[in-house]
């Protein structure tokens, strides 16, 4: 680096600096100043890094970092997890420049040392007003944690840590881990097809987080509420990254079909 461009860097992270050398200097003498100066230098960095990013980016960003991090919740990363984490980019059918983004993301995110705040914050204000966003953010991470076969207690504990940091309230967790449970078994039995089960019924309710003993006019009005919040071209128009769609069609289509069952249940009888 020259000597001019290490100016213009200097000067473009001064605020950092200043703060982070005169913090320092207090509490640790001249070394002090060295190392607070430093730290306040990569901390503004960062942060002004975070800003800069697009809201697709940032959810792009922490789609995988946090699905990294849940998935080394609990000790280790098991092959399940990462085949989930496979199968979501191959859905998105990205190129090989936002694989290996993807990939990084996931990486980092597994890494204790890897600091996810400057992900959060600008997605916490992502999220503000924009709760159908947010609901598909958690169950894409809630899914990744199912991967395995359920949610440990350390991969539950991690969600929801961070689902509080995002402004989700703690009956709306609990209330989207048991509907993404019931996605999970009912998505399954969609795709093998075959007579409707009781079992896959009571998946179809839960997919749309309605009772069995729901009125026809309950569950329509859950049916359109989520068809609502995952209707692909209102996500992307949000802040979804364009090659999350694919996603957001086949949770829409999934849900469709729990609703289809339903209707078709209930006329049967």
């Amino acid at each position: 680096m020259s000597a001019q461009s290490f100016g213009a860097e200097v000067y473009k992270y001064r605020t950092g600096i200043v703060l982070g050398t005169m913090v320092g200097l207090f509490s640790g003498g001249p070394w002090g100043a060295i190392f607070g100066g430093f730290l306040g230098y990569q901390l503004e960095r960062m942060f002004r890094s975070a800003k800069q990013l697009s809201p697709q980016q940032i959810f792009f960003q922490a789609t995988f970092a946090v699905m990294g991090r849940v998935a080394k919740a609990d000790g280790r990363v098991t092959e399940d997890e990462i085949a989930y984490a496979r199968s979501v980019m191959a859905q998105m059918q990205l190129n090989e420049e936002k694989r290996r983004e993807a990939i990084d993301f996931f990486s980092q995110g597994k890494s204790a040392d890897f600091d996810l705040e400057p992900l959060l914050r600008p997605l916490a204000s992502l999220f503000r007003y924009r709760n159908d966003l947010r609901m598909i953010f958690f169950e894409m991470q809630m899914a990744a944690a199912m991967a395995d076969g359920e949610i440990s207690d350390a991969e539950r504990s991690v969600i929801v840590n961070i689902c509080h940091r995002l402004g989700m309230k703690a009956d709306a967790i609990d209330v989207l881990i048991r509907r993404v449970q019931a996605e999970r078994g009912f998505y399954q039995q969609w795709k093998a097809g075959g007579a409707p089960t009781q079992d896959k019924v009571n998946q179809a309710y839960g997919v749309l987080g309605v009772t069995e003993s729901a009125s026809d006019a309950e569950v329509k009005r859950a049916w359109r509420k989520l068809m609502s919040q995952h209707h692909p071209d209102k996500l992307v128009s949000k802040g979804l990254p364009e090659e999350m769609m694919v996603i957001a069609k086949e949770k829409a289509q999934e849900i469709q079909a729990a609703y289809d069952l339903i209707r078709e249940v209930r006329k049967s009888k």
